[in-house]
């Protein structure tokens, strides 16, 4: 009795602290045209995920890997079928001016390097350790200048045409480019092909803003893995990560289950292996405070665009009124201070604005989090940052809101969140705008050609059509 007693009190301390309960979302594999995912989406999925809809039932138990795929003779041949020696990647991430990051996953151990003429990365060992990935550097590039790149495994040249890639635009450096961002990333074969649409609008980058995979399972790696295994082997998504940086958080979706937040500190037995889990999947340049204060959050430039990504799930503590921890909060104050950018894209896995979301029941418009919301914009006011822009996900639409700010300018924000996903959200009357048909991403467009600087916000739908444009001059954005 005592035991069931005590059962009992840590499953209402789970609630308390994850929010919900609910069951997962299985993988979908219906409408799937891809040969290689015929041949091992069931396989993984059997092995690692197994027959129920919250993951439990994988061969290979909480922790199942690569390590205890290749034990089995059955997908090593799969693996020689499709000479899938390659088997995730490459992803490109971390671009700067004179140097860029590579990421690749190897089915089995291996030697990785990376080739751009008579450059070359450091060299890597793949192996069980880090799940058989890698991450390379490539240094002494050209700013704003596209390459086309060879990867070396064991000696052996992988080439595709989809490899290349631009660098990132000095600062000062008068330039246009691109840069995509969505959430609602969910493996839906018959819509994949928004990757491939998006990777031929030639965005410089992708910002993933969470839900990037929707795995809705917190304590089973093995799970976890699979969702990021198959999202990998779509031919699509490998289109896009090997000509486009990629830069992502995480949401709810993908720490853990829905509208779940990790609470303060990292008692949680979960919170650290599914962090690290997260960090082997892509190839941000940083992932929060590192392993004293693990996270999602990064800042990065491109030119004369400096991009903050926040992790509003795994510090998010509703007692304590607080979305991102004290660590994250204190890191996004000062980095925003010291900015020397003229646009600032401030990005959250959530929602900004009051209206924009379920009565602010997940997002920063609830009561719990206004504070600290309020906190960062009067931070804008108080030291007169200009140029910034939000942008966010969450909610399965593409909206517009203005955010009218009594002693400075008014912040607008831009979310998009349905690239893949079938499940659509309500359009919200009372934003500027407000659009949930079908498919779609969001851009950001920048023109640091003019005397007076544009960001247009454009929402692509899911062919690669642009639905809406809205433009904003720095001078709109600016402290007078």
């Amino acid at each position: 009795m005592l035991e069931s007693k005590a059962w009992i009190a840590l499953s209402v301390l789970f609630v308390l602290t994850l929010g919900s309960t609910c069951a997962g979302k299985p993988p979908i594999t219906a409408g799937e045209t891809s040969a290689v995912m015929k041949d091992l989406d069931p396989y993984l999925i059997d092995a690692l995920y197994g027959s129920d809809r919250d993951g439990q039932t994988g061969r290979f138990g909480e922790e199942g890997a690569m390590v205890d795929l290749l034990t089995e003779p059955a997908f090593v041949a799969l693996v020689e079928q499709h000479n899938l020696k390659l088997f995730n990647g490459p992803m490109i991430g971390d671009i700067r001016p004179t140097s860029a990051k590579f990421w690749i996953r190897t089915a089995g151990e291996a030697d990785v390097q990376i080739q751009i003429g008579d450059m070359t990365s450091n060299q890597v060992t793949t192996s069980p350790s880090g799940d058989y990935t890698a991450v390379m550097t490539v240094d002494g590039l050209e700013p704003f200048t596209a390459y086309t790149y060879t990867v070396m495994i064991d000696g052996e040249k992988v080439e595709r045409e989809s490899f290349t890639f631009k660098t990132a635009p000095a600062a000062g450096q008068r330039v246009s480019f691109d840069v995509a961002f969505g959430s609602g990333a969910r493996y839906v074969p018959s819509n994949e092909y928004a990757w491939r649409n998006m990777a031929e609008s030639n965005p410089l980058a992708y910002l993933g803003l969470g839900d990037n995979v929707y795995i809705d399972v917190m304590n089973r790696r093995g799970a976890q893995r699979l969702f990021y295994y198959r999202r990998g082997l779509s031919p699509a998504w490998s289109e896009l990560t090997s000509s486009v940086a990629i830069y992502a958080v995480w949401d709810d979706h993908d720490m853990a289950i829905d509208d779940s937040a990790g609470g303060a500190g990292l008692d949680a037995p979960w919170k650290v292996p599914n962090w690290t889990v997260f960090r082997q999947n892509w190839n941000n340049p940083y992932y929060g405070g590192g392993d004293k204060v693990p996270g999602t959050w990064h800042s990065f430039s491109l030119g004369d665009v400096e991009f903050f990504m926040t992790d509003g799930r795994f510090y998010r503590e509703k007692k304590d009124r607080t979305m991102l921890g004290p660590d994250q909060k204190k890191w996004l104050l000062k980095a925003l201070a010291e900015s020397k950018a003229k646009f600032k894209v401030l990005a959250s896995g959530t929602m900004w604005s009051d209206g924009a979301d379920k009565d602010g029941k997940d997002s920063w418009a609830g009561r719990w989090a206004r504070g600290e919301r309020n906190e960062i914009f009067d931070w804008i006011n108080q030291k007169k940052i200009n140029g910034v822009i939000l942008i966010s996900g969450d909610r399965h639409r593409s909206d517009i809101w203005k955010v009218d700010r009594p002693a400075g300018y008014p912040l607008y924000e831009f979310v998009s969140a349905k690239v893949t996903n079938e499940h659509t959200h309500q359009t919200f009357p009372n934003a500027i705008w407000s659009y949930n048909e079908g498919n779609f991403w969001g851009q950001l467009s920048f023109n640091l050609q003019l005397s007076d600087p544009v960001m247009t916000f454009r929402c692509v739908d899911i062919s690669g059509k642009v639905v809406k444009e809205y433009p904003l001059k720095l001078s709109e954005l600016s402290h007078r």
